[in-house]
């Protein structure tokens, strides 16, 4: 089975393709890079280049789909829904530019670095990942990569890669900082009598 790996940037990548490449056998595979939620720009530049040097290094073969930064096409697909659901459609968008692209280079599955993460909604990225993959005729390669997790911080140090702090959304980002003691709002701490 050919696989089109979308991939969320370097380390993820670096954990994951090890495990799928045991899966489906070496050279069945290829990666591929759209990320619309990432933000700020210096984010998304930083986990692109930190994707395009891991791929680069591992000989790998890498499509892209819409590489532009995609704040604007994110929020508005998300059509002023902030909350959780917010990962439905991050996921929804990414699955199928995914699938898009394997229809236009020939791969028969799909699949993505995000299951490697512990901090994913697995059902929900496994169900939207499966919908999509029926919807274009493909199937989905799932593969449960959280195993190599650990791997991800070897891969960073092994490779030089930026390593990211939040999923990646300005939500996340919020969600990543809003209790760090260093970053309180003053205007939100309790007066002193």
């Amino acid at each position: 089975m050919k696989v089109l790996l979308h991939c969320c940037c370097g380390p993820c990548l670096g954990g994951s393709f090890p495990i799928l490449e045991k899966k489906i056998g070496s050279g069945n595979a290829a990666v591929f890079w759209e990320n619309p939620n990432i933000h700020p720009y210096v984010e998304y530049i930083q986990r692109l280049n930190s994707f395009l040097k891991l791929s680069d290094a591992l000989g790998l073969k890498v499509f892209k789909g819409d590489a532009d930064y995609g704040l604007n096409r994110f929020l508005a697909n998300l059509r002023g829904v902030y909350d959780e659901r917010r990962c439905e459609t991050c996921y929804s968008m990414r699955f199928e530019a995914v699938a898009k692209a394997a229809i236009i280079h020939g791969f028969e599955a799909i699949s993505t670095t995000l299951f490697i993460s512990p901090y994913q909604n697995h059902d929900l990225l496994k169900e939207i990942g499966e919908k999509t993959a029926q919807k274009h005729g493909l199937k989905l390669c799932y593969v449960d990569f959280r195993p190599g997790f650990k791997n991800t911080y070897d891969v960073i140090r092994e490779n030089d890669l930026y390593k990211q702090k939040y999923c990646g959304c300005i939500f996340s980002e919020y969600d990543r900082f809003k209790n760090d003691k260093k970053l309180k709002n003053p205007f939100k701490e309790p007066e002193s009598s």
